[in-house]
């Protein structure tokens, strides 16, 4: 396995080319080994990934101060070499619970200065909004990260499940390196507006949910217990019938994943890097084992004749569900 490099948009920097998504290890999936997640993170660094992503909301601050624990122990050379990208914004009360999004300036800010002392360096990589908040425009929002930039508290400007229109008027603020939204074989909306509008303007994407939270993993099965404040047992895509339907696509993918020799999931990652150079898959590794069996992606190629059969085995809009609870579609504009 040789990792690749890819750029994150035309203002952002080079980046692996499949980063490390964080947030199961803190939060939304359950119970979590702390020191499988630092040793994960650490063999992640070992294999060239660059790009390790978190939310200051994951766990309310544990998977931030995880990284920074991780990045402090880790060899000097492994250290200089990641790149940290913060999603910011979610409001959050003692009990678990969300209470929407606030993206005013003086939030932003306040935001920023909390994550860079949990996380214990002196700048983030790119720093972004989780969704927009409907009460500010985008325009104030990304203005602060701006200054955040001028100050060198932030290096890049991202943002997180936003439209068409919202990327044109954040881009028009300030130089935007990425958009972070969920793109999978079975989560293809962006191909619509927001993939033409991005590349239009020269902004990455990172990919997050490319397993669909593991449903296309080829590991969940049916009779799979979810356990207490597992995002999953309330995610319709893995309820009753949904879920049956799910797993069946995921089936017909295990028949083309056999023929080429590879796992399931490394066909799915593969599939999410084959869309464009633009695009960094996030994969969402609690262990080693599967770290290596998602890094195993990069030496997967998929020719004309395997893509076809895969469109054929998983065609667009072929999922049954939508990907979050009618709740949290509501804070999406995609």
């Amino acid at each position: 396995m040789t990792m690749r490099t890819r750029p994150l948009g035309t203002t952002g920097p080079q980046v692996s080319a499949l980063g490390l998504g964080c947030m199961g290890m803190s939060a939304l999936y359950g119970e979590a080994d702390r020191a499988e997640s630092i040793a994960t993170l650490h063999a992640a660094l070992e294999a060239g990934v660059t790009l390790l992503d978190t939310g200051d909301f994951y766990g309310m601050g544990h998977n931030e101060m995880l990284i920074g624990e991780a990045l402090r122990a880790a060899p000097v050379a492994r250290r200089e070499q990641a790149l940290v990208s913060v999603k910011f914004g979610a409001l959050r009360d003692p009990d678990g619970g969300w209470s929407g999004y606030d993206g005013r300036p003086a939030a932003v800010k306040n935001f920023a200065a909390y994550s860079l002392q949990r996380l214990g360096v002196d700048h983030i990589d790119v720093y972004r909004i989780a969704r927009l908040d409907p009460d500010v425009p985008i325009e104030e929002t990304v203005g602060a990260i701006a200054e955040l930039v001028e100050k060198g508290y932030v290096r890049h400007i991202g943002l997180s499940e936003v439209g068409a229109d919202t990327i044109r008027r954040a881009a028009a603020t300030a130089p935007i390196s990425d958009l972070q939204i969920e793109y999978s074989l079975i989560s293809r909306g962006i191909e619509h507006e927001i993939l033409p509008t991005t590349r239009e303007l020269g902004i990455g994407i990172t990919a997050y949910g490319v397993l669909s939270r593991g449903l296309i993993s080829g590991h969940f099965t049916a009779d799979r217990q979810l356990g207490a404040g597992d995002f999953r047992a309330m995610s319709p895509r893995f309820q009753g019938e949904n879920l049956r339907h799910n797993l069946n696509l995921v089936e017909a993918l295990r028949k083309i994943a056999e023929q080429k020799g590879v796992s399931v999931a490394q066909t799915a990652i593969a599939w999410v890097l084959s869309r464009g150079e633009d695009i960094v898959p996030l994969i969402g590794a609690r262990s080693r084992d599967r770290l290596t069996e998602a890094l195993g992606a990069l030496d997967v190629t998929l020719d004309t004749a395997d893509l076809t059969a895969i469109e054929e085995a998983v065609p667009a809009g072929a999922a049954a569900g939508d990907r979050y609870p009618a709740a949290q579609m509501a804070h999406l504009e995609s």
